[in-house]
């Protein structure tokens, strides 16, 4: 990297917000995967035109360029395997607009997922992707990884809470996308070709997210079974009813006998899989929403079922699932966790192709997640430091997403591909299909500067 290049860098953001000590740009090569590569230099831009011109200062001089906010993905998406330069996002920090008349907020990339639901409940509302990092990662990630987090199975994903978009194409062109109502269908739908491509194609500076009332109450419930496979069953009966959950995540044996290990929560003798379960809406329809959830949830295998009447038992519920993540950080630190997608339907074949594959390499898996739509996370616990353990692991990861396209599954609900996935997508999607989104990304990013080596098998132009 040239001094010209940094010279011109510092004149578009300032001597103050680049970064060029290798000291000081290492901590930019990571994100939550356990993957680095350190850039060659770190860029804090702080308005739209910042990115606008350093996009195309990097055309210009034929500069890799990785956009990123938190780091808080676990695909290795922001890594930046050819080094150049890395452009922070997280000064672009503030909220725009709040608008509850018309059901939306403006807000920069930087601006945390917490910040946004916390200007939004002040007005009666909430946005609602929730993932489990909320408090940290911010809306641009959201939007790149297409993150969504339990609520997805009643208000959806980012793409259905999003309306609108500024960006900065890898060719440097200001585009704006979508619109600020709630209907619209003039051009291409281009908003929700951005929110996902995992900075691949632009770099968002500004997005309008559309806004949901906060519902007037809100239940809690848990459902223990003796088997996994009574509670897929379950699972499949709770979404095929009227009222839908607006949380209904899903734990395995293996899961609940960590928690029991690592923390005080309490469960009955017995279980062999938990859902979690919550309902929201007016509170007149509560206790009605209750019964039609221990109604779906009655079936042979059914253990217990607890409905929490007030904020000390619902918390109480939640502190078994809450104690699930450090139990699995205790147990085992370095876990290959995927986050796979099957239609509700054919959870029960997920599970016991899981169990099956877990037999065949000896390989401990690990199984909990959004169950609601499907979207289970599998965690195989290994020993990064073991090789003959790692092999066998990737090879029974292979088969794991095998498995899920079976299924009519597929590799990624919300984690994104990255780097991890990215040599498997050609078994989801076919040929014709990956070159025409090759072509896009082209037309988006002429020259291959913009977040190099992700998404695609390398062929060439990545």
């Amino acid at each position: 990297m040239s001094p010209e290049f940094i010279s011109a860098l510092a004149r578009i953001v300032g001597d103050r917000n680049v970064l060029q000590d290798p000291a000081d740009c290492w901590p930019y090569g990571y994100d939550n995967s356990r993957r680095h590569h350190p850039p060659e230099a770190v860029a804090f831009a702080t308005a739209h035109e910042q990115v606008r011109d350093i996009l195309r200062l990097c055309n210009h001089e034929g500069v890799p360029i990785v956009a990123r906010g938190r780091g808080t993905g676990t695909t290795g998406a922001t890594v930046p395997t050819r080094g150049g330069l890395v452009l922070s996002l997280e000064r672009m920090n503030r909220i725009l607009r709040v608008a509850p008349e018309d059901r939306l907020i403006v807000v920069e990339p930087g601006v945390t997922n917490q910040e946004v639901q916390d200007a939004a409940a002040a007005v009666g509302f909430f946005w609602p992707p929730d993932p489990t990092s909320a408090a940290f990662c911010t809306i641009g990630g959201n939007l790149a990884y297409n993150s969504a987090g339990p609520r997805s199975v009643k208000y959806g994903t980012p793409r259905e809470n999003a309306l609108g978009l500024r960006a900065v194409t890898g060719a440097g062109a200001e585009i704006r996308t979508g619109v600020f109502t709630s209907k619209g269908v003039v051009g291409y739908d281009l908003t929700r070709l951005l929110i996902g491509s995992e900075g691949t194609l632009a770099v968002i500076t500004e997005a309008t997210l559309k806004l949901t009332p906060l519902a007037e109450a809100r239940r809690t419930m848990q459902a223990v079974y003796d088997s996994i496979h009574a509670a897929a069953q379950a699972v499949s009966r709770i979404m095929a009813q009227p009222v839908t959950p607006c949380a209904l995540e899903f734990i395995d044996a293996r899961a609940i006998e960590m928690i029991r290990d690592y923390s005080s929560a309490e469960l009955p003798a017995g279980a062999g899989a938990m859902l979690m379960i919550e309902t929201d809406g007016p509170a007149v329809a509560m206790d009605a929403a209750v019964d039609a959830m221990r109604a779906a949830c009655t079936l042979p295998g059914l253990v217990a079922f607890t409905a929490a009447a007030n904020p000390a038992e619902t918390a109480a519920l939640w502190a078994t699932r809450k104690a699930l993540s450090p139990a699995l950080r205790k147990v085992a630190p370095k876990k290959i966790n995927e986050d796979v997608v099957v239609p509700v339907s054919r959870i029960p074949q997920l599970i016991s192709g899981l169990e099956q594959l877990s037999a065949e390499f000896g390989v401990t898996i690990v199984n909990f997640g959004h169950a609601g739509n499907g979207n289970i996370h599998v965690n195989l616990l290994v020993d990064p430091d073991d090789a003959r353990q790692m092999d066998q692991a990737h090879a029974c990861l292979s088969r794991v997403f095998d498995l899920v396209l079976e299924l009519d599954g597929t590799l990624s609900g919300e984690h994104g591909v990255g780097l991890e996935k990215r040599d498997y997508i050609g078994r989801e999607i076919e040929p014709a299909t990956l070159d025409l989104m090759r072509r896009l990304k082209r037309e988006f990013d002429p020259q291959g500067i913009l977040n190099p080596d992700k998404m695609f098998p390398l062929m060439g132009d990545g």
